[in-house]
C-alpha cells in the first residue's frame, strides 16, 4: 500500500492541534467556586502574560505633557480617571508606585483655573466637559503610603484642593449632593458617560445626583484629611472629615428608599428619585455610608436575590428586573454597564461586605470573580454575568487584573483601599512569587 504522506502528516498535525486545543480549553474549565491557590501554575502564567501586556502596551511615553511614561489599561493610548486608581492598586502588588504620581502630573498640567480637570488624557477628546471623577486624593494616598514620602502630595496640595472644591459646584439645588453632569439629557455622551458606567443612561437622567459619585466624594474627603495630616495641614483635617459626614447624612436622607431597601440616584432638576437598580447602589457599602440594617436589607433583598443581582457570576451592573438589562451587548462604545459584570465594582463590593462582617459572602463573590476571569483564555474587559464569557477588549490589561488577587487580599485581611491602612504591600511578589517583569 502506498501512502500519501502529506495527507498523513496533515492528519497527524490536525490530531495534535485539536487535542492541544482541547487541553488548552480544559485548563480554563474551572469550577466557579474553586479556591484561590497562590501556587497555581495557571494563575502564575496568566499574571506573567498580563504583566507582559502592561509592559508592552500599557506603559507609554507621554511626549505631549510630562515626557514621562504613563500607565493605561487601553491599547488606544487613552488615560482615564478612576481606571488609574484601580490600575495602580494592581501595580502596588509589585511595589510599583510611580504611576500614581506621573499620571496625575499629566492631569494637573491641564487643570483649569477653576479647578476643573477633564476625565481623560490622550489622542481622543473624551470627556472634555466631564470633571475628573473623585479619585485623585485616594490615588495620592495609595502612592504616598508606598513610598513613605509625602512631598509630592504637599507640592500638589493646593491643586488637589481646587479640583475637589470644583466638584461641589455641581450642586445647583444646594442640598450638599453633587451630580454627574451631561449636556444632553439621558444621552450616551452625558451623565452616564461622566459616571464611567457609560451606557447607564436610564439611571443617570439629566443632572444625576449619583449614589456612586457622592460615596466617592466621601472617600475623597477622607483621603484629603489623611494628606492634610501627613503634610502638616492639621487645621484642614477636621473640615474634610466634617464635610464627609454631612454628605453621608444627605445620601441617607435623599438617596435611600426605605420602602424598597435600596439606594438610587436622584434627578436634581426635578427632585425625583430615579428608581433604577444599578450596581452603583452598593457603593454606600464600600464607603461605609450605610447602617448595618441598611446593608442587611441590600444583601438579603437585592444582592442575594436571584431575580435581581445574584447571577451565576455576580455582581451584574444592572438588576435583572430592569427593562433594559442585557448581556453580550457592547453598544456604541464597545462596553456594557446594563448587566455585565465588571471587576472594579466587584472589588469595591467585596471589601465593603468584608468591612460590615459579611466575610463568607465577600469570600464567595471574590472567589467567583477570580474564577470568572481565570476561566477565560485571556484577561477581558467585562463579563457576561450569566455565562462567564469574557467581553470587550481582548486581551485587556486594565482594572480586571484585580480579580486575580482579590481572594488573596481577603486571606491576608488586607485592603489597599482602606484609608486607615498604612502598610501598602507588594503581596504578589511576596505571596505568589511573580515579579512584574
Amino acid at each position: 500500500m502506498r501512502y500519501n504522506y502529506s495527507i498523513v502528516l496533515a492528519a497527524v498535525f490536525s490530531f495534535f492541534f485539536v487535542n492541544l486545543n482541547a487541553q488548552m480549553n480544559k485548563l480554563v474549565e474551572i469550577p466557579i467556586n474553586k479556591n484561590f491557590d497562590a501556587n497555581s501554575i495557571i494563575l502564575k502564567t496568566r499574571l506573567r502574560e498580563l504583566n507582559k501586556d502592561i509592559a508592552t502596551y500599557g506603559i507609554l511615553l507621554d511626549k505631549e505633557i510630562t515626557n514621562k511614561k504613563l500607565l493605561t489599561g487601553y491599547k488606544y493610548e487613552q488615560f482615564y480617571d478612576w481606571d488609574l486608581y484601580f490600575e495602580n492598586i494592581y501595580m502596588s502588588y509589585y511595589g510599583i508606585s510611580n504611576f500614581n504620581f506621573d499620571n496625575l502630573e499629566g492631569f494637573f498640567a491641564i487643570q483649569h483655573p477653576d479647578g476643573f480637570i477633564k476625565r481623560s488624557l490622550g489622542p481622543k477628546n473624551f470627556g472634555s466637559d466631564h470633571h475628573f471623577k473623585p479619585f485623585i486624593a485616594q490615588t495620592i494616598v495609595l502612592g504616598s503610603r508606598q513610598t513613605g514620602n509625602w512631598e509630592w502630595a504637599k507640592k500638589y496640595y493646593k491643586q488637589t484642593q481646587k479640583y475637589l472644591e470644583h466638584w461641589f459646584e455641581y450642586d445647583t439645588d444646594k442640598n450638599g449632593l453633587a451630580y454627574w453632569s451631561g449636556q444632553q439629557k439621558g444621552s450616551w455622551s452625558g451623565a452616564a458617560d461622566h459616571s464611567g458606567m457609560d451606557n447607564q443612561n436610564t439611571r443617570t437622567l439629566g443632572l444625576s445626583e449619583g449614589v456612586d459619585l457622592n460615596c466617592y466624594l466621601i472617600r475623597e474627603l477622607q483621603a484629603m484629611a489623611v494628606i492634610a495630616k501627613e503634610i502638616g495641614k492639621k487645621k484642614d483635617v477636621k473640615g474634610y472629615l466634617q464635610h464627609a459626614e454631612e454628605i453621608k447624612k444627605m445620601i441617607n436622607e435623599h438617596l435611600w428608599d426605605e420602602k424598597s431597601g435600596f439606594y438610587y440616584d436622584r434627578n436634581e432638576e426635578n427632585g425625583k428619585t430615579t428608581f433604577v437598580k444599578s450596581v452603583s447602589g452598593f457603593t454606600p457599602i464600600w464607603a461605609g455610608v450605610a447602617s448595618k440594617e441598611q446593608v442587611k436589607r441590600m444583601v438579603e433583598e437585592h444582592l442575594k436575590n436571584p431575580k435581581e443581582f445574584w447571577t451565576k457570576f455576580p455582581v451584574p451592573s444592572y438588576a435583572l428586573t430592569e427593562p433594559d438589562y442585557r448581556q453580550n451587548y457592547q453598544g456604541q462604545k464597545g462596553c456594557n454597564w446594563k448587566g455585565s459584570t465588571w471587576i472594579p465594582t466587584n472589588y469595591m463590593i467585596v471589601h465593603g461586605l468584608h468591612d460590615y462582617g459579611y466575610k463568607d459572602l465577600a469570600k464567595e463573590i471574590a472567589t467567583k470573580t477570580y474564577n470568572l476571569v481565570l476561566n477565560n483564555k485571556t484577561t477581558r474587559e467585562f463579563f457576561n454575568a450569566e455565562t462567564g464569557e469574557g467581553l470587550g477588549m481582548n486581551p485587556f490589561f486594565g482594572w480586571s487584573s484585580l480579580a486575580y488577587i482579590l481572594p488573596l487580599e481577603l486571606e491576608l485581611g488586607y485592603d489597599p483601599t482602606d484609608l486607615k491602612e498604612k502598610n501598602i504591600k507588594p503581596i504578589v511578589k511576596e505571596k505568589i512569587g511573580v515579579n512584574f517583569k
